[in-house]
């Protein structure tokens, strides 16, 4: 009975996002109120309380309690909204318990989703509002009454109904709709089937179709960890059947997925928060993210060719290989192509962006019903339909409990300023150094960043550490970019490295050397930041020089990273080899436009000059005789 009510109202969701998709959504807090309403419902019934527990009679209680706060709270804000944007009203004690009840069902419900450490950070954040007045010197503030907080909090759309639920309920409900449909009408077949076609015949053709596959997924997905769930059940198994070694096929898999994060159009939702705090188009912050993404990619395949070039990795057998034929079949590329087709028609149109997704769901369905004629009966296709509903609906849970919660924590750190402390202590720490500040920033947002969600550890350090970058002259873009990296870039991080865990237990191996070759595999992700901060023509900005220039740094980068880590021969003597390596590392980074290209000039000589001195041995290791004269 619980799972069809899960489904039902899963379904309910993905009608309800289609349906404002198509409308326009309804007025501000009315639109986030019925989303948060219906997500944290569907959240009480798909982790439910105790289950399976002798004293889950008990549990199903407080689950339908907390049903009916929820509804009360989001009620009320539906019925009340006139009155709340245009009156102001103060809080009474009502309220006061209105917001608590609200609050506390969506911090258990994020305990539930993720686990403890979100809960955690949300409940630090009150408590300092509460009684930071407390604490001595720079990190006090003045005395805030818990009718002020709920004032905030409830009663305006600063707290729980602010931007980030608004992003949630709106833009990043349509992609995630958008994207649920176009797996579910084929897509995902394809997907892998393309990506088994382009890297399985290839030295280590199963980790390169698993990254193919992973990034393929993860653009259109929200979490790191549900794709390597997802996808790495099957490019796991294949790469272990292969003869692979576990702890690389889990972190190929785990850094893999992490890379769909970083990789438009959705960027793992961060895009579209991205967006809405610093106020600009959901356009300009895809193209930003274009070019550290291709970086990043191509530096995993070119470590995973190098690692599989010199420990033999097999590639895929032929016959599990599709043929082209196959997958390009019209039936299969049609419905993809329109509904990417529609999707952008719609972006470049000036249409919303929600607007535009839902313009490409329907050029999609168009497209699939008219390939599906005379392939598929009417039940199959209302199946596949449904079935992408029920997809989307619980696909939001996770992004609208977060996204709530981490309103809440903004709203508290907006209201106390402890953000612009913070900041203000790490520039005085540092001195006033970008380099200082960014070394900074980038390992506190790698701390913070462990064991939460792409999106949710996004906000955290765009709220905290993003404004130290800007007061060193940092452009604000280029500064959300940084953090956004370092805090993605946590899920694959020892210690607390989500995404690996979940790799290695498929795998079944060792998280730890998992998480070695994960961070030798994504080595150049923790130097894309950097080259964010050097080069603004990686972030799409300066002209198309600077945009040349910023990639032939990348692409050097791309080269030498992977050889060195990959302790791929150079010269035929480790330690000179290594010294090449990092100095041709270091020029590379160096901004000015000559530096670059004198990199790779050094890296190329280099290994000719390696090659031409392994021609000259004998093949039993002698040297050859010398000509003579």
């Amino acid at each position: 009975m619980r799972n069809t009510a899960a489904k039902s109202l899963a379904v309910l969701t993905g009608l309800f996002v289609l349906y404002t998709s198509a409308a326009g959504p309804f007025e501000s807090l009315v639109q986030r109120a019925l989303f948060l309403g219906l997500v944290v419902t569907l959240g009480l019934l798909m982790y439910p309380l105790w289950e399976g527990r002798r004293i889950r009679p008990l549990g199903i209680v407080i689950d339908g309690a907390a049903a009916v706060v929820t509804w009360i709270g989001c009620g009320y804000i539906v019925v009340n909204y006139d009155d709340i944007m245009n009156a102001l009203p103060w809080a009474t004690t009502a309220d006061l318990a209105m917001t608590a009840g609200l609050v506390v069902v969506l911090l258990e419900i994020g305990r539930r989703v993720v686990g403890l450490i979100f809960p955690v950070l949300v409940l630090v954040g009150l408590g300092y509002a509460l009684l930071g007045h407390h604490v001595p010197g720079m990190l006090g503030h003045r005395q805030f009454d818990p009718y002020f907080v709920t004032e905030t909090l409830f009663l305006g759309d600063l707290g729980i109904w602010g931007s980030l639920v608004s992003v949630a309920a709106t833009v990043i409900a349509a992609f995630v709709l958008f994207g649920a449909v176009l797996l579910h009408t084929g897509g995902g077949q394809t997907f892998m089937d393309l990506a088994m076609r382009m890297g399985g015949q290839s030295p280590g053709g199963a980790a390169k179709m698993a990254t193919i596959a992973s990034g393929l997924f993860g653009m259109v997905s929200g979490s790191a960890v549900a794709n390597v769930a997802t996808t790495g059940n099957f490019t796991i198994p294949l790469m272990k059947r292969l003869s692979y070694p576990a702890p690389f096929a889990a972190a190929v898999e785990a850094v893999a997925s992490t890379g769909g994060q970083l990789a438009p159009p959705i960027m793992g939702a961060a895009a579209f928060v991205m967006a809405e705090i610093l106020g600009l188009s959901y356009v300009t912050v895809m193209v930003a993210a274009i070019l550290p993404a291709l970086l990043f990619y191509l530096s995993v395949f070119m470590t995973v060719h190098v690692v599989s070039l010199r420990r033999g990795l097999r590639v895929v057998d032929r016959s599990d290989i599709p043929g082209w034929t196959a997958i390009l079949k019209w039936r299969r590329v049609l419905p993809i192509l329109a509904a990417l087709g529609g999707l952008f028609w719609g972006i470049f149109d000036g249409r919303s962006v929600q607007s535009a997704a839902f313009i490409g769901i329907v050029a999609l369905l168009v497209a699939y019903l008219a390939t599906s004629m005379g392939q598929r009966g009417p039940r199959e296709i209302g199946r596949q339909l449904l079935a992408a509903l029920d997809d989307a609906g619980r696909g939001l849970v996770i992004i609208g409990v977060l996204l709530a919660g981490a309103q809440i924590l903004v709203a508290m750190i907006n209201l106390t300023g402890i953000g612009v402390t913070l900041s203000s202590l790490i520039v005085a720490l540092a001195g006033n150094s970008t380099v200082l500040v960014a070394l900074i920033v980038g390992l506190i947002c790698l701390v913070i960043g462990m064991g939460l969600p792409t999106t949710a550890a996004y906000v955290l350090v765009a709220a905290v550490l993003a404004p130290a970058l800007t007061a060193v002259g940092v452009p604000p873009l280029a500064a959300h970019m940084f953090v956004f990296y370092f805090a993605t870039i946590s899920v694959i991080t020892p210690p607390v490295c989500v995404a690996v865990f979940v790799g290695a237990g498929i795998a079944q191996t060792n998280w730890l050397p998992a998480a070695r070759e994960a961070v030798r595999l994504g080595a150049m992700t923790y130097v894309v930041p950097f080259l964010i901060l050097i080069y603004p023509g990686m972030i799409g900005q300066g002209g198309a020089l600077a945009v040349a220039n910023a990639l032939f740094s990348g692409l050097v980068l791309v080269v030498a990273i992977p050889f060195l880590l990959s302790r791929m021969p150079l010269t035929g003597r480790q330690a000179g080899d290594v010294a090449i390596y990092l100095f041709v590392i270091a020029l590379a980074v160096v901004p000015h436009p000559l530096a670059p290209l004198a990199a790779a000039l050094i890296l190329a000589a280099s290994w000719m000059l390696g090659r031409r001195s392994a021609a000259a041995l004998e093949p039993n290791g002698g040297t050859r005789a010398a000509p003579q004269e």
